[in-house]
């Protein structure tokens, strides 16, 4: 009798305990520090400033954590490399500028030719009349100082500059002139050299604008190199400008 009735007490405590195992959860792993997995993926969830979303997986949270930073990364980098193609505006653009001073002694050579041709004429209709000669030489000379004088001013107002959307120039002595070529209207640009120009080490930077018959607008008084070098940025300007690759 007392046989049985420990069998039977033995297997009813045997089943209570196998039915406990099964309504208690696994033992979550344990790490050497005593930390568990998803200690850690909460850690990592509190230190990227995120708070573990209702009812989510910490995997889940994780991913989202990450994917906002990543995507933000990603947008800045293509910016960049957009840029980088494309090439700053302002490395093409200058500051205000004067002529290379050689250029006096180009527009000094040019009115003193025209100071003689003046006087020379003068002189001979003067010989028709009851006038002394001294007269044409005194008229040559004060042409030639008035035209020393008009180069001078000349070139302390003569300014150019690049800028951001337009080429702008100024000068004049009498009619003070401002001058802008946006880039979008220019068609192509060309340097050229006259046989003085050659000889004095000058160039001359011509811009050629959409709908004009001839050059619209000249530099002249620069060097070789560097109507050259202001070519070749008014060419990148205005390829920007027009988005096509047309000088």
């Amino acid at each position: 009798m007392t046989d049985g009735g420990d069998g039977a007490h033995g297997d009813e405590t045997d089943r209570l305990a196998s039915d406990h195992s099964e309504d208690e959860p696994a033992t979550p792993e344990t790490r050497p520090d005593g930390s568990t997995a998803a200690d850690s993926r909460r850690t990592r969830s509190v230190e990227d400033g995120e708070s573990p979303a209702p009812g989510s997986a910490p995997g889940e949270q994780t991913n989202s954590v990450l994917a906002e930073p990543t995507r933000a990364r990603l947008a800045q980098i293509q910016t960049q490399t957009a840029e980088l193609e494309r090439g700053p505006i302002t490395e093409y653009t200058t500051d205000r500028r004067s002529l290379d001073s050689t250029v006096q002694i180009q527009w000094t050579i040019r009115v003193t030719i025209l100071a003689v041709v003046l006087g020379l004429l003068l002189t001979a209709v003067l010989s028709a009349l009851p006038v002394p000669m001294q007269f044409g030489l005194l008229a040559i000379g004060l042409l030639l100082a008035l035209g020393v004088v008009w180069v001078v001013l000349s070139y302390r107002v003569w300014v150019y500059q690049i800028r951001e959307d337009s080429l702008y120039l100024e000068r004049g002595v009498v009619t003070h002139v401002r001058t802008i070529v946006p880039y979008v209207r220019i068609q192509h640009v060309d340097t050229s050299r006259s046989a003085l120009e050659r000889a004095l080490g000058l160039s001359t930077l011509v811009v050629y604008t959409a709908g004009s018959r001839g050059a619209d607008v000249s530099v002249p008084g620069l060097k070789p190199n560097e109507a050259r070098d202001l070519q070749q940025r008014l060419k990148e300007l205005a390829i920007e400008a027009d988005g096509d690759d047309a000088l």
